[in-house]
């Protein structure tokens, strides 16, 4: 799959089957609920350094008890593959520490 290529939300749907990310727009939202303030930031600690891995990087909103991600490739212009990888992979972190869809 290009890696530039904007994605509609057809086109991102299995991919995010199962996670707490939507395809909004020109972005991808997911947000989840956490035991409290220290969770949410735990869960943000892990995120960053997936992100700094993969070189692509969410816009954030951290509170008591929850997190809220949006993903998009601002170069491109909309969704594309990186971001559902990086979507895949905050689930996965999710998941591994007890954080709960908040949809």
């Amino acid at each position: 799959m290009d890696p530039q290529r904007i994605l509609t939300p057809a086109d991102a749907a299995d991919a995010l089957a199962g996670t707490a990310f939507t395809h909004v727009g020109d972005r991808l939202e997911g947000a989840y609920r956490t035991a409290d303030f220290a969770s949410a930031v735990r869960l943000l600690d892990a995120v960053a350094v997936v992100a700094d891995e993969l070189d692509h990087h969410p816009d954030v909103r951290v509170g008591w008890g929850s997190i809220a991600f949006e993903l998009s490739s601002h170069d491109a212009g909309g969704v594309t593959a990186r971001d559902l990888g990086l979507a895949q992979r905050i689930q996965a972190l999710a998941d591994s520490q007890g954080a709960r869809s908040r949809a």
